[in-house]
């Protein structure tokens, strides 16, 4: 007889895709997947950004490529996701956030967000899905969310909508992708320090908000996504689909 044995975090072998990889939580995300030994197709717009992504990367003794894509441009996704060889894990973090009182939302704001942040990301997951179905690989997909696709919040009547419907687009995936081991989760974080964020920071009525929300009693910092998003990445996370890993620091506990 003999103890189980932990299954392993590491991701020796894999080819991993991140999306919004040039900063913030998509950039924790690549240094997560590359440090567990992927090798990562870093994704964004900003090519400058971008490849010193992948340089700091190699620095670490890690394995990253960087292609400049707007995941906005579907027809160039697909591409992309047609010519590359399939990916055993997809991160995607490209995100946008426009916020204004509901009364005040423009058509083109709403289309806007609703274009990356559930557009984007729902033909983002059929495609590198497909590639895995059709080479019989199994293959974890996590979206990065957020606790608003939980709650709601005061002038993000879009953002949260777009949040909300991930979340529905997600749970639907799993139950088709399950036969096929594709796995597709998100990791929601509560209000994270990068530079998507910074307006909110600066905003005294805001950052006052945030602290009496979060039970733990400070906001986060990317470092707090990157062990969520490589426990869904891994085997360690291997029955687990369809469903929320909230990195909110109790927002949603009330």
């Amino acid at each position: 007889m003999s103890l189980p044995k932990t299954p392993s975090m590491r991701l020796d072998g894999r080819r991993a895709l991140v999306t919004g990889a040039s900063s913030g939580i998509g950039q924790a995300c690549v240094a997560a997947l590359a440090d567990a030994g992927a090798h990562v197709v870093c994704v964004a717009r900003g090519v400058e950004r971008l490849q010193e992504t992948v340089d700091l990367v190699a620095a670490e003794g890690g394995s990253a490529e960087a292609v400049a894509l707007d995941v906005g441009d579907l027809d160039a996704l697909a591409d992309m996701l047609a010519t590359e060889s399939p990916f055993d894990v997809v991160v995607n973090s490209a995100g946008l956030a426009r916020h204004s009182p509901a009364l005040e939302t423009k058509p083109a704001d709403f289309d806007a967000v609703m274009a990356v942040n559930l557009r984007a990301a729902y033909f983002l997951s059929t495609g590198a899905a497909r590639r895995l179905i059709e080479d019989g690989r199994r293959g974890s997909i996590i979206h990065i969310g957020s606790q608003m696709g939980h709650v709601g919040g005061v002038d993000r009547a879009a953002y949260c909508a777009s949040k909300h419907a991930l979340e529905g687009m997600v749970k639907s995936m799993a139950i088709e992708w399950g036969p096929h081991q594709v796995r597709v989760n998100t990791v929601c974080p509560t209000f994270i320090r990068t530079p998507l964020t910074a307006a909110t920071f600066e905003n005294e009525e805001r950052v006052e908000w945030i602290a009496q929300k979060i039970k733990l009693g400070r906001a986060g910092e990317v470092e707090d996504i990157m062990g969520a998003v490589l426990y869904l990445a891994s085997d360690a996370s291997a029955l687990v689909t369809g469903t929320s890993l909230l990195v909110d620091g109790g927002w949603t506990a009330d």
